[in-house]
């Protein structure tokens, strides 16, 4: 919070306080209870939410070596720049790999030749056999150098093949579409096969989110999911249970995504179990790496009785509200409260939701003896705290406009 927010947030609040002073005061002349602000609990659907820390990584990951040995000839991205799958990244000096493919290709043609020759032998002998004009003695030749041929060719095949195939693995090309690191190796250097690092292509959109939860956690979601038809892993529908990220610099779950695979086992090491979720990440701006806090569905929708933090007094070990009843007489109600949403406090135990509870002036509940006069306010759908309260006047109990 800035300084001027909290030197206005300051003033309001004594403004606040020097007004219900006055009403107090003012009540006490004229020999009436102090008026206080009293609202219903705010009651609405919700669903609780467990939050974690996670990290997120890449989907896919791909370290690039190149596929043959040679000098780097060409680097043909810049670092650090989006890249397509296909892209051509480096070009290995392919001078020796052109002419072995020439070589290759030429021993091919060679080899059909023969192969050509032979089989034409081969077919005019079985045609003077069968007339008796050739001993079949060299019909078994010509179909021997037939057979030979034809294998003859098959290798030459293979190996123009392979050669073909050492010439085009000197383009590296990207094997995923993402986002490249920076060039490991210069123009120029010795490139390795399969060992020299070349630089990694990491895809970002979408992004997975991986997080750990203890044991009993994941017994209270496995046990929710079987009530609700689906698995722990994902929705009914295939979709996945529905997820929200907050970055460490922002104050809301902002990134919707949906939870896509449970581990097959608790780690015994750690009693923890390993989650993942995915995020579709269209604008590439959740980066593999970064931590964040997940929001984890942690109950089943239920209706929740909630009042503001602002409303509950605390005695040692023990939480507690006002609660109005009938000519303004006022009575503490235990409760037990829960976790918060929307910025109230989910009332567990204690409050039915209809009760009138006392939200401002708890300070002059005792000064009225166990009586008030009630100034009544709607809660709004999201707590902002006392000041975004309608203000009671301060006689004459009536409810002073809203702003």
């Amino acid at each position: 919070m800035s300084f001027g927010k909290f030197r206005h947030g300051a003033l309001a609040v004594a403004l606040l306080t020097g007004i219900g002073s006055l009403a107090s005061t003012a009540a006490a002349q004229m020999g009436g209870p102090p008026p206080v602000t009293v609202a219903k609990p705010v009651v609405r659907p919700i669903v609780e939410m467990d939050e974690y820390t996670g990290r997120f990584d890449a989907m896919n990951s791909v370290e690039i070596r190149a596929r043959v040995s040679g000098y780097l000839d060409t680097v043909h991205f810049q670092d650090g720049a989006t890249v397509n799958q296909g892209d051509l990244l480096f070009t290995i000096d392919r001078r020796t790999y052109q002419a072995n493919y020439n070589q290759a290709q030429a021993t091919l043609n060679n080899r059909q030749t023969e192969f050509d020759l032979a089989k034409l032998e081969y077919e005019r002998y079985q045609k003077l056999t069968q007339t008796g004009a050739a001993a079949t003695a060299t019909l078994d030749q010509r179909r021997q150098a037939f057979l030979a041929a034809q294998a003859n060719i098959s290798g030459a095949r293979a190996a123009a093949e392979t050669t073909r195939l050492q010439l085009s693995f000197t383009e590296v090309r990207s094997p995923i579409a993402g986002r490249i690191s920076r060039k490991l190796v210069s123009e120029g250097n010795l490139v390795r096969e399969n060992e020299t690092l070349l630089t990694t292509v990491v895809q970002l959109a979408p992004v997975h989110f991986y997080f750990d939860i203890d044991e009993r956690s994941y017994l209270s979601y496995q046990r929710i999911a079987k009530q609700g038809g689906q698995s722990s892993s994902g929705g009914s529908n295939g979709r996945g249970l529905p997820v929200a990220v907050m970055l460490t610099d922002e104050k809301t779950f902002m990134h919707t995504g949906v939870l896509d695979f449970t581990d097959n086992r608790v780690d015994t090491a750690t009693g923890t179990m390993r989650l993942r979720a995915v995020f579709e990440n269209k604008d590439q701006f959740l980066t593999p790496g970064l931590f964040g806090r997940i929001a984890v569905p942690g109950s089943p929708e239920y209706q929740a009785v909630m009042l503001p933090d602002e409303a509950i007094l605390t005695d040692l070990d023990r939480r507690y509200v006002y609660v109005v009843g009938d000519g303004g007489a006022v009575q503490q109600r235990p409760v037990r409260i829960g976790s918060r949403t929307d910025n109230y406090r989910i009332i567990r135990e204690g409050l039915k939701g209809d009760e009138t509870v006392v939200i401002n002036g708890l300070q002059r509940v005792r000064l009225g003896g166990g009586k008030v006069t009630p100034m009544p306010v709607e809660l709004p759908k999201v707590w902002n705290g006392l000041m975004a309260l309608p203000q009671p006047a301060a006689q004459g109990g009536q409810q002073a406009p809203a702003k």
